[in-house]
């Protein structure tokens, strides 16, 4: 990578707002000041006339940023390129040489992949050097020995006994020192035995207990996450999100239970459990706010381009929602992690047709006494196969 390359890229950059102004009007026309909305629309555009796409992730590193530090991969250049009218990465910038630029033809094989190929040539293993065993020396040239030097006429036969004694004792150590080593091994090993047992005494005496949970009304599986905290006394509570269609499975050793569960499509529900003679499994009915699941139905519905359809998917969300309600949308970046719209915007962000609406999920939503929905946090997910 080169300097007149991150030139090149900047140029791109440009190249690909005045492609996408052609033809659509986003809230502001630098493309660095894009967010939210006008993000979905781009890379809808993108799909549809360069049959790829980049993630929000992405769009935040390289379009927020000016001048980048960095390039983007190959695949990325490529398909901002096609997008704004070229056959390739390397077709764009043959067209915006600068002045005494040269291009290669072989540009595939990048500097960082000519480190990686030295790395792995100096990386590989040396031939083993075999020693020649004639040119081993030993260390000390021992001197023979005659062992008949001293014949046994001139030994005194105290010495046998000597041996004799030396050679018991010698026999009795070994016994002793096996024995001191298995008492040792044999205390460690109940000493571990009796930590384990302490470490995992509540798991051993406890019980668990399986809650599985459906809808009071349609008598099915639950249809979004569901929050349960469980209340100890004099301890903070402990929370757990659950999986629509999952059990929640709770161990314990304690003669009673008290859990709160609520999820934005649900009536909260408090619930509390004598675990003395409680069966091991339950179902818990909870019951729908039916006024909820009517906003979130028709923020996902597909209208599939209909006009009246569209038209009846907005009045409806209009009589849902309260006019001053408020709204957030969260992302799954660092960078920008939350966006307040008002009412209108959230609606036509849902009656427009795009592929990220069967993404959106509903992570809390409130209402007033009224009924009129006054309050909505949700969030797109980010499609990173589409990548």
């Amino acid at each position: 990578m080169t300097d007149l390359d991150l030139l090149h890229f900047e140029q791109l950059k440009k190249d690909v707002q005045a492609q996408y102004l052609k033809e659509h009007t986003p809230s502001y026309d630098d493309i660095s000041k894009w967010k939210g909305i006008d993000i979905i629309y781009f890379q809808e555009d993108l799909r549809k006339k360069a049959k790829g796409n980049i993630s929000e992730k992405s769009f935040y590193t390289y379009f927020k940023n000016s001048p980048v530090t960095k390039l983007p991969r190959i695949d990325m250049l490529n398909l901002l390129s096609i997008y704004a009218g070229y056959d390739s990465w390397y077709g764009f910038k043959k067209q915006h040489l600068f002045a005494g630029e040269l291009l290669k033809d072989d540009e595939d094989i990048s500097d960082e992949d000519l480190t990686e190929m030295e790395k792995t040539v100096s990386g590989s293993p040396n031939l083993p050097i075999t020693e020649n065993p004639a040119q081993k020396q030993p260390e000390n040239a021992a001197d023979n020995i005659d062992l008949q030097k001293y014949t046994s006429e001139n030994q005194p036969i105290n010495k046998t006994e000597e041996i004799i004694t030396v050679s018991k004792t010698n026999e009795q150590k070994p016994k002793k020192n096996f024995i001191r080593k298995n008492v040792w091994a044999l205390v460690t090993s109940i000493l571990v035995i009796l930590t384990g047992l302490l470490g995992f005494k509540d798991v051993l005496f406890s019980q668990t207990y399986k809650y599985c949970f459906t809808d009071a009304d349609r008598g099915v599986g639950v249809v979004n996450t569901l929050e349960i905290k469980v209340i100890k006394e004099n301890e903070s509570p402990i929370l757990y999100k659950i999986k629509p269609g999952e059990c929640f499975y709770y161990s314990t050793k304690d003669k009673n239970l008290k859990m709160q569960i609520s999820s934005p499509f649900y009536e909260y529900l408090e619930v509390n459990r004598s675990l003395e003679n409680a069966p091991d499994e339950e179902i818990i009915e909870l019951k729908p706010d039916d006024y909820k699941m009517a906003a979130y139905y028709f923020s996902i519905k597909d209208a599939n381009g209909d006009p009246e359809e569209l038209k009846r998917k907005r009045n409806q969300l209009e009589s849902l929602i309260s006019k001053n309600a408020v709204i957030y949308q969260i992302y799954d970046n660092n960078i920008y992690g939350i966006e307040r719209l008002d009412k209108q915007k959230y609606i036509t962000l849902v009656t427009t047709p795009t592929t990220s609406l069967k993404n959106l999920s509903v992570i809390e939503m409130k209402k007033d006494n009224n009924g009129k929905i006054i309050s909505i946090k949700f969030k797109i997910a980010t499609d990173e196969k589409n990548k």
